[in-house]
């Protein structure tokens, strides 16, 4: 799921960044096929002489590693991704993916930036990650374990992908052209994403916005409600009320009348939160009219 959610410029466009997020949780995706707790290792010196048995193997119920861990193996890669994660020694964590041109650069200030968005991740990983499988196929590997699901937060067998590069593994959390975008990003890559993630949220509360007044102004008479007053009714989240998780702050205008209103938003620090800022409006017929613009930090104007 490291790998879904990364494509953005990687789901990491098929999940999108739940945040980065859930970025560092998960690097495979769901397996039917290779529900295995056997030992495989697959080479061209060693081929799998009975692929059909592997299959069929039953699941192991536990979450104990099912099979011996060598070295320096793609396992052995894996299981010290997990570890270091859950140290929180993300830099060294990172190294063994092929994020790494997007954390070698990094100075120590910098990654502190990223420390919070890392933080929520490593808490989600579980203590004991149970590793059911390897196979292994010239300088291509793919690793099962027992992860817990991004989405649903259930134990499942996921597959992770791994590559030898210069006699050492490494995970691939990234596609082929995402790995290329890191590549080119090089340690901008990280705030780039947290920049165009907290953007597309940021359009995304606006429009909440506008189906909460909807909401709240057909129960109270035609008026429509401040910020405060649709947190309270439960139709915007209390995040909504600061930049902590959003990067944004949120602001609503309410005519005297509170029968209209307008409502704005501006990255809470301008190239490092955000670049957009944004506006809304409502027009005929009740339809939300968002406009953006980078204008420096500053809001736009009607």
């Amino acid at each position: 799921m490291f790998y879904k959610i990364f494509q953005i410029k990687f789901r990491l466009n098929v999940c999108v960044l739940a945040v980065i997020l859930s970025v560092l949780i998960i690097s495979g995706c769901g397996v039917e096929a290779a529900k295995n707790p056997v030992t495989v290792t697959k080479t061209a010196e060693n081929p799998v002489e009975n692929p059909a048995a592997v299959l069929n193997a039953p699941l192991n119920a536990g979450l104990k590693t099912a099979i011996k861990i060598e070295a320096n193996s793609p396992a052995d890669t894996v299981r010290a991704f997990y570890q270091k994660m859950r140290e929180k020694n993300y830099r060294d964590a990172l190294f063994l993916t092929n994020l790494r041109p997007a954390i070698e650069g990094l100075t120590e200030t910098e990654f502190k930036d990223l420390q919070v968005d890392f933080d929520a991740l490593a808490g989600q990983i579980p203590a004991d990650v149970a590793i059911n499988g390897e196979i292994i196929v010239k300088d291509a590997a793919t690793v099962t374990a027992k992860l817990p699901d991004v989405e649903t937060g259930q134990i499942e067998l996921q597959e992770i992908k791994l590559r030898r590069e210069n006699s050492v593994w490494i995970i691939l959390t990234l596609d082929e052209e995402a790995e290329k975008f890191v590549k080119k990003e090089g340690k901008n890559y990280f705030f780039t994403l947290k920049i165009e993630t907290h953007q597309a949220e940021a359009k995304a509360m606006l429009e909440r916005i506008y189906k909460a007044q909807l909401i709240y102004s057909a129960q109270n008479g035609g008026l429509f409600g401040d910020i405060p007053a649709l947190v309270q009714s439960g139709f915007l989240p209390a995040d909504v009320k600061t930049s902590a998780s959003t990067g944004y702050n949120f602001n609503l205008s309410l005519a005297f009348d509170k029968k209209s209103y307008s409502a704005s938003a501006e990255p809470a620090v301008y190239g490092k939160t955000g670049k957009l800022s944004f506006i809304f409006n409502v027009g005929g017929k009740q339809k939300a009219i968002i406009k953006s613009k980078d204008n420096k930090g500053k809001p736009v104007k009607k």
